[in-house]
């Protein structure tokens, strides 16, 4: 489920517009506020950092905006890897409408936990509570959904997670309130957004994008049955 089979960028956002998407965001405003100082983006930052004060005054934006913003540059990169690394899988699952939801859904309970728990001037911004909760999502698989996933990503998963659990205690300047209720945003999600779901394949997106007329994937096989000697035929995907 995390390795990735795509032959190119452009074959990549092809498959996950809503992942591809999401990460451009996070390098669009990241290059415009940090690097480019655009008066519009510095603006957009002020008024868009998860300010528990501004939500206080009725300013509930601010439990969205903060999900696409970042501190600083390895943050970024950080969260927009993990994102490409863990989100196509479950953008494959859920589709185009039900993943955003699900990956915005989680964000913001990471957020409204903030609220609740952090101090009325506790400013915050960042991807990572959003990320955590697809974590929810794939913990609610390995264990109440294994028809969902496959053992060794079942192991991948679980390894990363305890990972990334740990580091959340140790590291400075990390949100702690927006990982733990991220997390249990997104295991909360899980059973209403997997329901009637396939488990992700690699082949599905293959199968719908590729160009009907091109025959460089295809092999034609041709088989003998040695009961009726009989010649048969079928086509073999690659």
């Amino acid at each position: 489920m995390f390795i990735r089979h795509e032959k190119s960028v452009k074959e990549f956002m092809q498959y996950y517009p809503i992942v591809s998407t999401i990460v451009i965001i996070h390098i669009a405003l990241w290059l415009t506020i940090n690097v480019l100082n655009l008066p519009f983006a510095v603006e957009f930052y002020r008024f868009g950092v998860g300010s528990n004060y501004g939500i206080m005054q009725g300013e509930y934006w601010r439990l969205i905006t903060p999900i696409f913003l970042h501190g600083d540059l390895m943050h970024m990169l950080f969260n927009s890897f993990s994102l490409v690394l863990f989100g196509p899988a479950l953008e494959q699952m859920l589709g185009k409408v039900k993943f955003p939801i699900a990956y915005l859904g989680a964000g913001i309970i990471g957020n409204i936990g903030t609220y609740f728990l952090a101090s009325p001037l506790y400013l915050h911004v960042g991807a990572s509570g959003a990320i955590f909760g697809l974590f929810g999502m794939y913990v609610y698989m390995v264990a109440l959904r294994k028809d969902l996933i496959d053992a060794q990503s079942a192991q991948v998963v679980t390894i990363i997670f305890v990972i990334g659990l740990v580091m959340t205690f140790l590291r400075s300047n990390i949100n702690i309130y927006a990982h733990i209720f991220g997390f249990i945003g997104g295991f909360a999600l899980a059973p209403l957004v997997l329901k009637n779901v396939r488990s992700y394949s690699p082949w599905r997106n293959v199968r719908r994008y590729r160009d009907p007329g091109d025959e460089s994937e295809i092999k034609f096989i041709q088989t003998v049955g040695i009961k009726r000697g009989e010649f048969r035929s079928k086509f073999e995907e690659t």
